[in-house]
């Protein structure tokens, strides 16, 4: 009785956790714009990471002591460098574009990852089956729709199209990485190392740029975007996410790649009134048409698996 009562929860926790990491990881693009209203872009990174990675770290040392935090120099290193591409890079740009674009039209943007991940293998000659290359190849003909038809002509937005690229490329690079050189075996361990790095990266970039935090002129608005993207888009959604990766086909785990984008695009034109033109609508269906057909077609888990704290 006990054991079918389990049973009969399981698909119901399966379903909950990936709802949460759907409409969480949807919502960050959405929480940034919020943020950065009244933060420096790079400066907000900073703080929301080194504040989630001292919470991770710290829960996971009350749990299970130091063992987790047992790692290599080696590791250690390769947590950092992940870190400093999907954070520093990859978020910290996302933020700055947010400036100049919409924060549905980034998301439609950063839906390109698994495609550029595709790319990556086939460069070092992991060649990917016929479906999965045309898949990309749909993908990034959205992306290319979706840059001339997404900026309005002006130079701000062509600048926060340009550099979403550059923060889906960074992404990529360290997702991409992640499962090719040593990591921490600890996966929280692991994404502690890389909000921490990653979180000095941007306190370190934002300075260099002159970014300057004035706690009085932030509003309280972007205080509480901030809490929730510390609280529920770096630790609820990661947490969930994990614990998809061991009780879920890595199949329906990879869905968020394409459901997040619209959850970005619905949650902007509701919350912020963000403008959502017929050709931008157009070009991100086109790029998860691809992206849908690379998840579809593809199995391997390496590739999803150390995308956690992207956003």
């Amino acid at each position: 009785m006990t054991s079918n009562a389990t049973d009969s929860r399981a698909p119901l926790l399966v379903w909950g956790a990936l709802a949460i990491v759907y409409v969480v990881w949807g919502s960050t693009y959405l929480g940034i714009a919020i943020v950065i209203e009244s933060m420096p872009p790079m400066l907000h990174g900073a703080l929301r990471f080194v504040t989630a990675g001292l919470l991770l770290g710290g829960f996971l040392i009350i749990r299970k002591g130091w063992a987790p935090f047992r790692m290599t120099l080696r590791q250690f290193g390769g947590a950092a460098l992940v870190g400093v591409l999907l954070l520093t890079g990859g978020n910290g740009m996302v933020a700055v574009a947010e400036q100049h674009i919409s924060s549905g039209l980034a998301a439609l943007l950063v839906a390109s990852v698994p495609l550029w991940l595709v790319v990556f293998r086939f460069v070092v000659r992991d060649r990917p089956g016929t479906l999965t290359l045309a898949g990309v190849l749909v993908g990034f003909a959205g992306v290319a729709a979706l840059s001339l038809n997404g900026a309005d002509g002006s130079a701000s937005s062509t600048t926060g199209i340009v550099v979403i690229l550059l923060a889906s490329l960074s992404w990529s690079i360290g997702s991409f990485l992640a499962g090719r050189i040593p990591m921490p075996a600890n996966p929280f361990a692991a994404s502690t190392v890389e909000m921490l790095v990653g979180g000095a990266g941007l306190a370190v970039t934002g300075t260099a740029f002159g970014e300057r935090l004035d706690l009085a002129a932030v509003s309280g608005r972007s205080w509480a975007a901030l809490i929730y993207l510390v609280l529920v888009g770096s630790l609820v959604g990661f947490t969930a996410y994990t614990w998809l990766l061991t009780n879920a086909p890595i199949s329906l785990v990879s869905t968020y790649a394409y459901v997040n984008p619209v959850v970005a695009v619905l949650l902007g034109v509701l919350v912020i009134n963000e403008n959502v033109t017929t050709q931008i609508v157009l070009g991100g269906v086109v790029i998860l048409i691809g992206v849908a057909l690379v998840v579809s077609t593809e199995r391997r888990s390496k590739a999803p698996a150390r995308e956690e704290v992207k956003v």
